[in-house]
């Protein structure tokens, strides 16, 4: 068999469909890959080690900053930690608000990653008519928190302030609209059979190899494990929901992209089941805290199934104002873990439909 010179294609950090500063360097045999070795660390921050010098209150804005697509699960899950570090119970209204606010970071997580995905493949249309949508759910978010992107509602013991009024009736019309948007993604992307023959049996994933790389989200469940936190784990009320978990079938690029566009169905429900039992609780929205915030001395973990998969905060306070230590199990990170065997074999032209299949985002990649 004839085989050509082995060469070595750098692919980013500036390349676009890797959705931010992430470099791949390939080794081809021709247009084929032999081998993909994955760069990051140009986004880095420092951001676990920032908490290490500011206050419990005062790391919350930094959470934002990594899945800054989903901004609202990634501040849940920070001070769902510090909460359970410090015994403290959260008013019922409370966690109704953050429901809501977390499944519509979710939903607008999902309406990127579908549009992008779209365009990833060649299909602009796709991209235009998700953020369509996700610019209606954006402007829910800064309504509520006065901010677009980097959204700082949750607070230890609640969240910042009550929903505007009138702001829940708006939530309810959009999520009464969503199932025909979702259909239209359905008509044109889902069903369009020169993006099924881009993705599917591409990038194939079996459940088993899922599992011992510690994969999740819905690159974990696109290859069939029925594993989800807010079903399996269920954390604050999520347990008064009812909720279906889709599942792929062959673990390939379309399974993972359509299990996206069934969980933006199941967000809906949620949102709209929460909607309807808020009516009947008031009260506060945060729970009597100290000022300064000075946990007892100990550590916690605690995740959350974010956006991109299972995102968890392990906290150590030495009984002071700030935490003694911070870290974050980040799912875009710990997803990449495969990448170098999942392309292996695939042509060149496949690299940006496997890796956008994953959905990462580099703020999480690079904490």
């Amino acid at each position: 068999m004839l085989r050509t010179q082995e060469y070595f294609l750098n692919f980013g950090p500036q390349h676009p469909s890797t959705h931010g500063v992430f470099q791949i360097i390939l080794t081809l045999d021709g247009e084929r890959i032999v081998k993909a070795e994955p760069v990051c660390g140009y986004l880095h921050r420092g951001i676990e080690k920032l908490a290490e010098s500011r206050t419990y209150t005062q790391v919350i804005p930094y959470t934002d900053r990594m899945d800054y697509l989903a901004a609202m699960l990634q501040n849940l899950g920070y001070v769902q930690a510090v909460e359970k570090l410090m015994g403290i119970e959260v008013p019922e209204r409370a966690e109704y608000l953050r429901i809501i606010s977390g499944e519509l970071s979710r939903l607008a997580s999902h309406l990127l990653a579908t549009g992008v995905y779209a365009l990833d493949i060649g299909a602009f249309t796709g991209f235009l008519i998700c953020f369509r949508e996700r610019e209606r759910v954006m402007d829910l978010l800064e309504e509520l928190t006065g901010s677009r992107m980097t959204l700082s509602y949750a607070r230890i013991g609640g969240v910042a302030d009550d929903a505007p009024e009138g702001w829940l009736d708006k939530v309810k019309q959009l999520m009464d609209a969503m199932p025909d948007y979702i259909a239209e993604y359905n008509g044109l992307i889902t069903g369009n059979e020169i993006f099924q023959a881009r993705t599917k049996f591409v990038g194939q994933l079996k459940p088993e190899t899922a599992i011992n790389y510690s994969l999740s989200g819905p690159v974990l469940r696109a290859s069939g494990v029925n594993y989800d936190l807010r079903k399996v784990r269920p954390y604050g009320i999520y347990d008064r929901f009812d909720f279906e978990v889709p599942l792929g079938e062959n673990g390939d690029c379309f399974d993972r992209f359509y299990c996206r566009v069934r969980e933006m169905q199941q967000s809906v429900r949620i949102i709209q089941q929460a909607i309807e039992q808020i009516k009947e609780v008031g009260g506060p929205v945060q729970a009597k805290v100290p000022k300064v915030l000075k946990p007892p001395k100990g550590d916690v973990y605690h995740e959350i199934e974010s956006a991109k998969g299972i995102i968890g905060y392990y906290v150590v306070s030495d009984g002071s104002n700030k935490p003694y230590r911070v870290h974050v199990r980040r799912p875009s990170f710990i997803n990449l873990g495969y990448l170098d065997e999942m392309l292996r074999g695939y042509l060149i032209a496949d690299v940006v439909a496997i890796l956008g299949s994953i959905d990462i985002v580099l703020g999480e990649v690079d904490c």
